[in-house]
């Protein structure tokens, strides 16, 4: 997937000039922008890029007592991992200025700074005076100040770049095995961070695609400087290096007099050029919960009077295959947590939020599928282009097959007024039904196929998908051993001319799980605290849901969801919610003449099976809750409210939600969680 985005990518930078072919004009949706441009390079400019990273380290330890050195080298690189994500890919922001000489050539200056998914690496080593020991090096993050010299050769610029490299290191050593004479305690870990500055050359070609944008190819070779940093407790002083090659893809867009960016407009319009088209987002979520009753705590537990963030940066870049055909690769730089490590509530109270998180940025490609329409006839009805989508035509009566990865809740389960964390309600239990498992990694997306078959006012929906390696972890099964069946049938009408619809959703999960009774039952016999993954085993839990969206008048909307899960089981990939019952409004500011507002108001009770109540009782951690004690269990009851305006082109969204039982747990809260959201997109 990942050479298949560098592949994109660089033929986005080829089909520039006035010598770039067209397209085939009958694909639908079809919008042909001449690759042209001014041949004065002169101007600011803003942009991102991607590419793949390979990196070296030489280090050496000292060791007490005067021994001789350890010795090791690091090698950086990583295949991607289809996976479980990881890899030594990296994203990241570039701004510069070029001037263009009238002999052609062109002097610029650039800075950028880049996020990887996983540029890190570790090595084991021992002595006779330390023990056994690991030493690991992760770049969290890595830029460059450059300065570019190239020649302008009929709009194409060929360059060369240098200039100032710097990472941001997080060294790491952890003790394995007891030091017999020095040294820290087996199981001991140290951390420290370093920041490297060295050099860097490399060369690159960019050319102008459509007006104001150009792309770019290029190679960079970065050298840095010896660093050092001491572990206390191990003893020891660790001195090393780093080089890193590095081969990248970029997108910039050019500012100045008609580019309209300001504050208040900060991105720039899509980018469209013949079959391609690129569209971005950014979202910056804030929560905060202020104190709270809390008697007790345990592992999973949410924290009283404790707030964090998450952002994300997106672009989905769409090219259209053949006739109905779309491809859609959509890269993500992500940051942050969601309140106490996403802990605490079954119901979180961010969708933005995921079971992982990060303090640094870090870079993943959450969907790369491929979306085939085949029209069925029927009125012909217009598709309005947007995120993961051409603009274009398609006939009412059809049938859609989506292959690859996204997430299930794309397809499945959705409500127009409470589906979107980025725009609507935030609670997890309002965007997705509680009860609805379905297919995900820790970030909510996996590998599958699904089938949507409309006809008339009903469609059909059906879906198989790859469920994670182990319940509510990072990894998908590379197998595909443990699968999931999804299913939904949805029904379109009209009440006085009101739109509405009613969808009834399934799944059936097939994997290794572990039985609530079972752990506890375990947890007795030895005289141990229940952990439900000592008695997985390959097993089925199913569930189903109702969903129900109707407009009472123009710019009134209702909707509801319930819910039902076998809870005898664990959750596999989604959140701790075995029966739910959730309904809420949304209003249009158009009802009091602020027609780009909209507020929402609803609520939501999940409720947990009696087989989960006594896990947790017993002290169980289950995937997101988990207070190591449940003497009072009761409904969670959450009320969530929010209002959206925009600001610019920006959205602006204050929201607040009331939480009661979190976790099921009546000796704690009621909790309150205030939430702010910041949001624009081209």
């Amino acid at each position: 997937m990942k050479k298949l985005l560098l592949q994109s990518l660089a033929v986005v930078a080829l089909m520039s000039g006035e010598d770039a072919r067209a397209a085939d004009s009958s694909v639908a949706g079809y919008t042909k922008a001449p690759a042209k441009s001014d041949s004065d390079w002169t101007g600011f400019y803003v942009g991102g890029q991607a590419g793949v990273s390979s990196g070296h380290s030489a280090w050496s330890a000292t060791q007490p007592g005067g021994a001789s050195n350890i010795s090791g080298s690091l090698n950086f690189f990583r295949p991607f991992d289809m996976f479980d994500e990881s890899g030594s890919h990296f994203a990241g922001f570039t701004a510069g200025y070029n001037y263009r000489l009238r002999s052609g050539v062109v002097l610029g200056v650039e800075a950028d700074v880049s996020f990887p998914s996983t540029l890190k690496a570790s090595q084991s080593f021992s002595s006779p005076t330390i023990g056994s020991a690991s030493y690991q090096d992760t770049v969290n993050t890595f830029g460059t100040v450059r300065g570019r010299v190239g020649y302008d050769a009929n709009h194409w610029l060929y360059y060369t770049t240098g200039g100032l490299a710097w990472t941001y290191d997080e060294l790491t050593r952890t003790q394995s095995a007891a030091a017999p004479v020095f040294g820290a305690p087996a199981g001991t870990v140290e951390t420290s961070f370093l920041g490297r500055i060295g050099w860097t050359v490399g060369a690159g070609i960019e050319a102008p695609i459509v007006p104001g944008w150009t792309a770019k190819v290029e190679y960079l070779y970065s050298q840095f400087g010896n660093g050092d940093v001491t572990f206390a407790q191990g003893g020891q002083k660790f001195e090393s290096d780093l080089s890193m090659h590095q081969v990248r893809v970029g997108l910039n867009y050019k500012l100045g007099e008609g580019s309209g960016l300001d504050w208040a407009h900060p991105m720039p319009p899509p980018l469209e050029i013949d079959n391609w088209v690129v569209h971005g987002q950014t979202t910056f979520l804030s929560q905060f919960a202020p104190p709270f009753h809390a008697p007790y705590r345990g592992t999973n537990s949410l924290d009283s009077n404790a707030g964090r963030e998450t952002w994300d940066v997106t672009l989905y870049i769409g090219r259209q295959l053949w006739e109905g055909a779309q491809l859609w690769i959509d890269p993500e730089i992500d940051q942050g947590f969601g309140l106490s490590g996403s802990f605490g509530v079954a119901g979180f109270p961010s969708a933005e939020a995921y079971k992982v998180g990060n303090s640094y940025p870090y870079f993943r490609i959450p969907r790369a599928f491929i979306r085939q329409t085949f029209d069925l006839g029927g009125e012909t009805v217009k598709v309005e282009a947007g995120t993961n989508e051409f603009g274009g035509s398609q006939t009412a009566n059809r049938l859609v097959v989506t292959v690859g990865r996204f997430s299930v809740s794309d397809l499945f389960d959705t409500i127009t007024y409470a589906h979107d964390p980025r725009n609507d309600f935030m609670n997890w239990t309002l965007v997705d039904a509680g009860t609805f498992d379905y297919a995900a990694d820790a970030w909510g997306f996996t590998y599958g196929a699904a089938a949507e078959w409309y006809e008339g006012q009903w469609t059909v929906r059906a879906g198989l998908f790859d469920l994670s390696v182990v319940p509510n972890v990072v990894a998908l099964d590379p197998t595909f051993d443990q699968f999931q069946i999804v299913y939904e049938i949805e029904h379109r009408h009209e009440i006085n001319g009101q739109p509405g619809k009613l969808a009834v959703d399934g799944f059936l999960s097939r994997g290794r799980m572990g039985k609530f009774d079972d752990a506890v039952a375990l947890g007795a016999a030895t005289g141990t605290t229940p952990d439900i993954a000592n008695v997985r085993h390959y097993a089925s839990r199913p569930g189903v849901n109702l969903n129900i969206e109707q407009q009472i008048v123009p710019n009134v909307g209702v909707f509801g969801r319930v819910g039902w899960a076998d809870g005898r089981y664990e959750t596999f990939d989604f959140t701790d919610v075995d029966r739910t019952a959730s309904g809420g409004m949304s209003l249009s500011g158009k009802l009091w003449s602020r027609p780009d507002d909209t507020f929402g108001l609803a609520t939501v009770f999940n409720g947990a099976s009696s087989e989960r109540i006594r896990y947790l009782a017993a002290g169980g951690l289950d995937s997101l809750i988990g207070d190591g004690q449940l003497p009072h269990p009761g409904l969670e009851e959450i009320l969530e409210t929010y209002y959206r305006f925009p600001v610019g082109s920006w959205q602006v969204t204050a929201d607040y939600q009331f939480i009661v039982n979190p976790g099921y747990n009546r000796d704690r809260g009621p909790v309150s969680v205030i939430g702010a959201r910041l949001r624009t997109q081209f």
